[in-house]
C-alpha cells in the first residue's frame, strides 16, 4: 500500500489519518471485529458494512479495497500492527523521520519550528515531531529519532561533566 500511495501522488498524511481512523475503530470495537472475522457472517454483509464505514468517514477507495483484502485474508485482527508497518514504510519512502522531543518546558510554536529545522538538518529527513515536557532536564532538550538519542539537556551536560571529572581522578 505504501508503494501505491507514493506512486499515485496521494496525500500521505490524509492516507495515514484515514488508515489510523479505521484501524482504531476496528481495534477498539470488539463487535465490529467479530463481524469482520466471523465465518458465519456472509462476505457481502461484511463488505457492505465496510462500505458504510468508509462512506461515513469519507475514506478513499484505496483504503476500502485494502481493508477488504484484510477481511478476505482473515488478517483484519492484525490491522493495528499492519497500520504501524504501513506508516513506517510510507515514512521511509517519503523521507520522513519521527522525532520525540523532551524539553524542560513547553516550547512555543517558533521554538518548535526551530527545533524541527535543526532536527531536519541533523537527520537529513523531514521531521514529524511529538513533544513532551520533563522539568528534571533543567533546560535544553533530548531528541530521539528511531534508536538515536541526542541529549542537549542541562541535566545531560552535567552528567557528562561529572563523568569527565570522575574519570580524571
Amino acid at each position: 500500500m505504501g508503494q501505491v500511495v507514493s506512486g499515485q501522488k496521494m496525500d500521505p498524511e490524509k492516507t495515514i489519518q484515514e488508515f489510523r481512523e479505521i484501524a482504531s475503530l476496528v481495534q477498539e470495537n470488539q463487535e465490529l471485529r467479530n463481524v469482520f472475522q466471523s465465518p458465519a457472517v456472509d462476505h457481502k454483509q461484511k463488505i457492505a458494512l465496510l462500505d458504510a464505514i468508509i462512506k461515513k468517514m469519507n475514506g478513499s477507495k484505496m483504503l476500502r479495497n485494502f481493508v477488504a483484502v484484510l477481511i478476505d485474508k482473515r488478517r483484519i485482527g492484525a490491522i493495528g500492527e499492519i497500520f504501524d508497518q504501513f506508516r513506517q514504510d510510507l515514512d521511509a519512502r517519503m523521507g520522513i523521520a519521527d522525532a520525540q522531543v523532551l524539553s524542560a518546558r513547553q516550547l512555543s510554536d517558533v521554538e518548535r519550528k526551530s527545533m524541527e529545522a535543526q532536527i531536519t538538518a541533523l537527520s537529513g529527513k523531514r521531521v514529524r515531531a511529538t513533544y513532551s515536557e520533563d522539568p528534571s532536564l533543567l533546560g535544553g532538550a533530548v531528541v530521539r529519532i528511531g534508536s538515536t538519542i541526542y541529549d542537549g539537556s542541562v541535566r545531560g551536560q552535567l552528567e557528562r561533566m561529572k563523568q569527565q571529572i570522575s574519570g580524571t581522578n
